[in-house]
Order: C-alpha cells, then sequence, then structure tokens
C-alpha cells in the first residue's frame, strides 16, 4: 500500500481547477532516466495522491513527452499536464520562438507525442523578443477556442513582460496567462521582489522550477568535502574558493541544523519552504531516480513554523541571492 501523503490540491491561479502541491517535472526523463524507471516515478507520483505533471517539447527533444504520454495513456483523467513551447525543436528558421507558425505545429506534434487530445496547461517556455506578444496570445486563444488547450502559461518571464501581457489580454479581449513559471529556491529569493507581488495582484500562480537550485540543495555539497563526481555541479569542476561557492557553503551548513531538528534531509527543508511561501502553488521538482522522488515526497509532511521561518531568514534574507544572476538578466 503506498504512503499516506499531506497533499494539498490549490487554485491554479483565479481560475477554478485545482493542483498538486508538488509538480512532477519531466525535464530529466529520457536524458537521465530511462523509459521504464521513468513511468514508474510518474505512476508512484500519482499513486501517491497528486495531480500535476510537467514537461516540455525540448526536453530530449521530445522524448520526454513521450515517456510521459505513455505512463499516463491509461491514467489521463487523474492527470493535470502541462507541457511547453519555445526552444528549438528543428533547423529551419520558423522551428523556435513564440510565433503563430511555431506554436501551431508544436502544439500539434506535443499531442501526438502525449497520446492525448488535450494540454491543461501550455506554457510559453521563455520570452521572444522577435515575436509581438500579440501574435503569441492570438494564437493561444485560437488554441483553446479549438479546445487543444485549457489554460495558458508563461516562464521565466521579467515582472515587466508578464505585465505587458496581461495588459494585452485585457485590451484585446484575449485568454489570459493563468500562471507563472519562474526560477525560485533558497539561493534565489529575488522574485520576492517583483513577480510574486505582480503574481498575486492579477490571479496567477507560481509553479515554481529549480526549487533545489540544481541540486545545491540536496544536501549532496558539503563545506570541507570533495563534491561528489556523479552530480551535475560534481562534473563542473569548480572552483571551491570562488566567492560565491564558499557563501553557497556557508549558508548550507547554517541550514542543515534546521533541517536535522526537524528530522528531515536538507532537500525536504527546501521544499516544505518553498511550499508554505506566499503565492506558491506548487514547486516542480525534477527526480532522476526513485530515491530521489522518495526524498521530495517526504516533504509533504514537513511542516514549518513561524520560528522555522524566521531562522531560514537569518540565514538566507528575503528578496535576497546567493550567487549568480538572475535568469533574464
Amino acid at each position: 500500500m503506498s504512503e499516506s501523503y499531506k497533499v494539498d490540491f490549490r487554485q491554479l491561479g483565479r481560475t477554478g481547477a485545482r493542483v498538486s502541491n508538488l509538480c512532477l517535472g519531466a525535464m530529466n526523463f529520457g536524458s537521465r532516466t530511462e523509459e521504464k524507471e521513468s513511468v514508474q516515478i510518474i505512476h508512484r507520483f500519482l499513486d501517491a495522491g497528486l495531480n500535476f505533471v510537467d514537461t516540455a517539447n525540448v526536453y530530449s527533444k521530445g522524448v520526454s513527452e513521450s515517456f510521459v504520454g505513455k505512463a499516463i495513456k491509461d491514467r489521463r483523467d487523474r492527470v493535470f499536464l502541462a507541457t511547453k513551447v519555445h526552444g528549438r525543436m528543428g533547423e529551419g528558421p520558423n522551428d523556435q520562438g513564440n510565433s503563430r507558425v511555431h506554436i501551431i505545429k508544436q502544439i500539434d506534434e506535443s499531442l501526438r507525442r502525449l497520446q492525448t487530445d488535450y494540454i491543461d496547461l501550455y506554457w510559453i517556455h521563455r520570452p521572444d523578443s522577435n515575436t509581438p506578444i500579440d501574435e503569441t496570445l492570438r494564437t493561444l486563444d485560437y488554441l483553446v477556442g479549438q479546445g487543444k488547450v485549457r489554460y495558458i502559461g508563461l516562464s521565466t518571464f521579467p515582472a515587466w513582460q508578464t505585465m505587458e501581457a496581461i495588459m494585452v489580454s485585457e485590451r484585446m479581449n484575449l485568454e489570459r496567462f493563468v500562471a507563472e513559471q519562474p526560477p525560485y529556491n533558497l539561493f534565489d529569493r529575488s522574485i520576492e521582489e517583483d513577480v510574486i507581488p505582480l503574481c498575486q495582484k492579477y490571479g496567477l500562480g507560481i509553479m515554481p522550477w529549480g526549487p533545489l537550485a540544481e541540486g545545491w540543495l540536496s544536501g549532496a555539497y558539503r563545506s570541507n568535502q570533495p563534491f561528489p563526481k556523479d552530480t551535475r555541479i560534481g562534473r563542473k569542476n569548480l572552483d571551491l574558493n570562488s566567492g560565491y561557492i564558499v557563501d553557497r557553503l556557508s549558508a548550507i551548513e547554517a541550514l542543515i541544523p534546521i533541517a536535522e531538528e526537524k528530522g528531515v534531509t536538507l532537500s525536504q527543508l527546501a521544499l516544505a519552504w518553498l511550499i508554505q511561501q506566499p503565492g506558491v502553488t506548487s514547486p516542480i521538482i525534477g527526480p532522476s531516480t526513485m530515491k530521489q522522488l522518495e526524498d521530495n515526497l517526504g516533504a509533504l509532511h514537513v511542516e514549518l513554523n513561524k520560528d522555522d521561518l524566521e531562522r531560514i531568514d537569518a540565514v538566507i534574507p528575503p528578496k535576497s541571492r546567493v550567487g549568480g544572476k538572475r535568469h533574464w538578466e
């Protein structure tokens, strides 16, 4: 029998749809994770009582979508399914971006790979400076009218471009974005300055990607210890004396005692913190193994009180970043 988890179904922005408070991201499926384990991970996630699965056409050039499609084919009614469009999917001049021609072609390709006739949430993966936002919105509005898409969202847009899209939608009476997918984690709280207040004001759900900061918050990296070579960060051969790495390791050493006192892993602390942040709907986890998924699901058991949150803020203050730039800088 599957372990029982404390799953909270939250409103998707200002819509009536409800999604689980963790979302399963499929970026590793088809690259780091083979088909059999990818399907097992998806089934385990759904069997744990959650419903939100997120992929993208560019993940392994469609392989991730194919794996997801196979896994949910007989469970489609239990899944709130999201995928994305924007990245390059061919060699032609119109095989990338947010133009009408690219989106119309890619939605049908995604539907075919996902073995479904509709997408619950269709993300614009990144901004496109070469395509007017009204062209993108008109196209998405058309897809919603056709029934191929139910809701639309945007990913990693700066606040001013999100606001522009909202204004254009209202002025032209077009389908509105209902969710934002920004980078957000304990090492990058910069969206608390502008993106989160904007989303709260205009009713956009927030689905943070990179909740463990590329694995920095997994607990695998410690001060005065060699980095594991079989990890994404370990393979980068970083200079461990560089300023931002020293700062991150210092923050990790300050966070670990908080996690230990709660009897949880650092990754579970980081995910639980994110789940409890104002405006956040569903952090997007990206496990590549079943073990990582089980650890991530454990965050649903973690409750952080006011004192816990204040201690975390003392280590990494609100609106701050520990190394690196914002993704749109």
